[in-house]
């Protein structure tokens, strides 16, 4: 991108990001990114604005705020990280803003998600696909990693998309597709009567522990299913209940609800304790435990039956979340983030005796 700005004076460029903190820590400033190529860059972040010597600039966006990209016009475009994007309308808009110029072109990095964007850009005649692997890379990378990293995923599913970068299939199987996924996707939910916070929480803390899965589900007037956010992550309790009563409160949810079969009362006692300055916020906290009485398929499958359906819904890209649906088959040990999910959408939409059994 530095090269297409040095060469063409006067060029107007879009740099993509998924978030803003993604744009500027990765795309701006970051080891590989326009300022470190190009130290005569001038970086103007209260005007989003990067500008070349010879008059070329770059305007930063971010994939979470598609309408900032209607109207823009450009010569061509960064995205990073397209795979990642929560919104197919980012995508959309930037498109239809690049129309200066002989031959608008638009570079995109990212991991190879099976999503139905990529492969439409696959097979679209006018793509020019590179891929490169870890491997490559090696001697870029702190000696670390290769221990750290690599040994691990090597010979994984997870290892053949991020170290190979291959786009894989549908897990023959799984409770969840792709395409099923897709047809249930909508840009925005309508009014929620019940909002729940679902907690899945890890047992341990560690660098090699299970995530705690979060997941922000709503209940609509039409009786549908909506999953709003997806804040799952490697947490400490104090971590992750944070993340937790802020989401609550985001999204002004009517409860938090958590299994608490591994940590018992402390489950509770964790979200209870969180506090903000002089802010007692988790005691302010409606909260629902629940605990497993049956397995993890017969939780899911009725969650999954609601999907087929067309009564739950996906507000945007949920990225992770949907990697885990897609990819794990009844019979293994369940990901923290489809269980989270399971919880909240059991709770909303099911109620708990059909499924876990009288409490």
């Amino acid at each position: 991108m530095n090269k297409l700005a040095v060469e063409n004076p006067g060029w107007r460029l879009a740099l993509v990001g998924r978030t803003t903190s993604d744009v500027r820590d990765v795309m701006v400033d970051g080891a590989t990114g326009i300022r470190s190529i190009n130290r005569n860059v001038n970086y103007e972040p209260s005007k989003r604005r990067l500008t070349w010597p010879n008059g070329s600039t770059a305007t930063t966006f971010t994939a979470d705020q598609p309408d900032m990209l209607r109207g823009p016009q450009f010569h061509a475009a960064w995205c990073d990280e397209l795979a990642s994007w929560r919104y197919r309308m980012a995508w959309d808009n930037l498109s239809l803003g690049l129309r200066l110029g002989d031959r608008p072109k638009v570079c995109v990095t990212t991991t190879p998600r099976p999503i139905k964007l990529i492969r439409e850009l696959m097979k679209d005649e006018h793509t020019v696909y590179v891929t490169g692997t870890t491997y490559e890379n090696l001697d870029n990378l702190a000696p670390s990693f290769r221990k750290q990293v690599l040994e691990r995923y090597e010979g994984t599913r997870l290892g053949r998309q991020e170290l190979y970068a291959e786009i894989l299939d549908d897990v023959p199987g799984a409770l969840w597709n792709r395409e099923a996924l897709e047809q249930c996707r909508v840009d925005k939910a309508p009014a929620l009567s019940q909002i729940v916070v679902a907690i899945d929480p890890a047992v341990t803390a560690g660098e090699d522990s299970d995530e705690t899965g979060i997941v922000v589900c709503g209940l609509g007037d039409n009786g549908h299913g909506y999953v709003l956010q997806d804040l799952s992550g490697r947490y400490t309790p104090e971590q992750w209940a944070r993340r937790a009563v802020e989401a609550y409160n985001m999204h002004e949810a009517n409860w938090i609800v958590a299994e608490v079969n591994n940590g018992g009362d402390l489950v509770e006692r964790n979200i209870r304790l969180y506090r903000d300055g002089d802010l007692r916020l988790g005691e302010r906290v409606s909260f629902r435990a629940v605990r497993a009485a049956r397995g993890k398929y017969t939780r899911a499958e009725p969650i999954g039956n609601l999907y087929e359906q067309g009564r739950i819904h996906h507000v945007g890209m949920l990225p992770d979340l949907e990697d885990q649906q897609c990819t794990w088959v009844p019979g293994e040990a369940s990901p923290d983030r489809v269980d989270a999910l399971v919880w909240g959408m059991t709770e909303l939409m099911l109620g708990q005796k059909l499924v876990l059994g009288v409490l």
